[in-house]
């Protein structure tokens, strides 16, 4: 795992070989089985995760019904950002929807790591700017898409968690039923 968290930094060309090869040693790899609630609404997100492998859900308990807001795969960092960085209670829940493989942080390792790497702060920045760019983008699109369009913008994007996801997960992630993400496939697909 190490080897892929070298290669993932390596694409940036942030850090020279010797500095990667550093940071990935000190980084903690743990595995969650499916299931696993890594952030329950009301606590304090004292981790951060980075996905190597698997697929976490994002969601959001209202009325009682599960509301799926984001899905996090390979190459994503999975946070409660505001719970983590304000030390505030968590208002969603993050579960592994699959057997996960995460780079685990908290603050005090955080802290220690840019310390010890001064350029690994810049580099972390870099991809919170452009993680947020993407989900400001993903967010617009989003608001302003009809929910067939946004299923399309699902096959065009992240086709991979059509097969990873249950379909009720994936039409509460659409803002739609099952039954009417079921018509949408096959309108869809009749399209084709």
């Amino acid at each position: 795992m190490k080897e892929k968290i070298i290669e993932y930094m390596a694409q940036f060309e942030f850090f020279t070989t010797t500095e990667m090869e550093e940071i990935a040693a000190q980084l903690h790899i743990e595995a969650f089985p499916k299931g696993t609630l890594l952030l329950k609404e009301g606590e304090i997100a004292d981790k951060c995760f980075f996905v190597l492998e698997g697929c976490i859900r994002q969601y959001y308990l209202v009325d009682g019904e599960e509301k799926t807001t984001a899905f996090y795969t390979e190459k994503q960092a999975a946070v409660s950002f505001t719970s983590y960085a304000e030390q505030s209670p968590s208002t969603h829940y993050l579960v592994c929807v699959e057997a996960c493989i995460l780079l685990v942080g908290n603050p005090t390792q955080e802290q220690a790591m840019y310390q010890q790497h001064p350029k690994l702060e810049a580099f972390i920045r870099l991809l919170l700017e452009q993680g947020f760019g993407k989900t400001q983008e993903q967010f617009a699109n989003f608001i302003s898409s009809s929910p067939e369009k946004r299923y399309c913008d699902l096959l065009k994007n992240q086709p991979d968690l059509l097969h990873r996801v249950p379909q009720h997960q994936i039409a509460s992630y659409l803002g739609v039923t099952p039954e009417s993400l079921s018509r949408i496939r096959k309108r869809v697909a009749s399209k084709k």
